[in-house]
């Protein structure tokens, strides 16, 4: 297989030209953070909410991180399956430099099995499963300028089972101005999240649904620990976004969408983001047909009728909901169509029509 061939079958975009390096699996050996020592060669993980209790020579569910000799490692670190050139709005991040490119990367791996996984051919297998780029930090910097990216996306499978690689590009990105958006499922525990928030100038969170049966039958997860992590970011003042993947007859319950919205206005304010994105037939659920439009712009109406200042769908290219509109005057202040920027009449942040700040990162 020449260079062509096997960039593109690890989906890696052309515009970054890589130097393949040979390597064993030892190349992307890390010492893990986040783990305690437990009798007979025994750890315990602490990165995530799973806890998981690991043996000598095995792996925690995640698949990427495994105890030898009673030391825990990480075996991705570097060790990139996909990156791409994306608009920032794929993440989606709307409020977050519109208009501007992510240099976006993921390991294999994955601390939840959602049913409903998009990119369940990288999340769902083990790193030796899958061939990979070697791309150490400092690279994955380079290649964010080389390519024009204002930020660096963790993203497409799930950044916290990556935490040391994702931690130290973001602190590599800082020192080079390059900023840094964490795209999660949210499933981390609260000390290595205060640990790396000080890195990240971003961070979308994937809201499952609002109840524990969801999380627990669809995703193998529980809810209580996303909402914590949800405070978190927002007590931090790290900018915060959040996506609702609405799955027909699974969370689209209209009782469970304004709960979800009265909790978000609550507890994050009117102010974060949200974003209700059309489900497609995928992975392990491929009996559902899409989410109908109406479905959308009812959870829509629902969101905003509880006060949520801004609230998008996705996955529905051309739909006026896409666009960001003043909460005071209703003035159109950025127009998009999917991911592409329209028009955008920002003033310094603020609506030019009455002078409404807009809360986000502008510049």
């Amino acid at each position: 297989m020449n260079r062509r061939k096997f960039l593109g079958a690890l989906s890696v975009s052309p515009l970054c030209p890589f130097l393949i390096t040979p390597s064993g699996e030892d190349q992307y050996r890390r010492s893990a953070l986040f783990w305690d020592s437990l009798p007979e060669k025994k750890v315990q993980c602490t990165l995530c909410p799973r806890a998981c209790r690991i043996a000598d020579m095995e792996r925690g569910y995640c698949g990427v991180r495994e105890n030898i000799d009673g030391e825990y490692y990480t075996l991705v670190y570097g060790r990139a399956v996909a990156a791409h050139v994306d608009p920032i709005e794929k993440k989606p991040l709307f409020h977050f430099l519109p208009g501007s490119t992510a240099f976006s990367i993921a390991t294999a791996g994955c601390n939840m099995e959602c049913k409903f996984c998009q990119n369940w051919d990288i999340s769902q297998f083990r790193p030796e499963q899958i061939k990979s780029v070697d791309l150490p930090p400092r690279d994955v910097v380079q290649q964010a300028i080389r390519t024009g990216s204002a930020s660096i996306a963790y993203t497409y499978s799930e950044p916290v089972i990556f935490y040391e690689y994702m931690q130290d590009s973001a602190e590599e990105g800082q020192k080079l101005g390059i900023r840094s958006v964490m795209i999660s499922n949210g499933y981390i525990e609260p000390e290595p999240m205060r640990e790396l928030l000080p890195l990240l100038d971003g961070v979308k969170v994937d809201l499952k649904a609002f109840t524990d049966s969801f999380y627990r039958d669809l995703c193998a997860g529980t809810l209580e620990p996303v909402l914590d992590i949800l405070k978190l970011v927002k007590e931090r003042n790290t900018w915060l976004e959040i996506v609702v993947l609405i799955i027909p007859t699974h969370n689209d319950g209209a009782d469970e969408i304004k709960a979800m919205s009265d909790w978000i206005y609550d507890e994050l304010g009117p102010d974060v983001p949200v974003h209700f994105t059309q489900f497609h037939a995928t992975y392990r659920m491929r009996n559902l047909p899409r989410t109908p439009v109406k479905t959308l712009e009812r959870c829509y109406r629902i969101a905003r009728d509880a006060g949520l200042h801004y609230v998008y769908l996705g996955n529905v290219p051309g739909h006026g909901y896409e666009d960001t509109i003043c909460p005071h005057c209703d003035t159109p202040v950025i127009k998009r169509f999917g991911y592409t920027i329209l028009e955008y009449r920002l003033e310094n942040g603020s609506c030019p029509e009455c002078g409404t700040a807009i809360p986000g990162v502008w510049t």
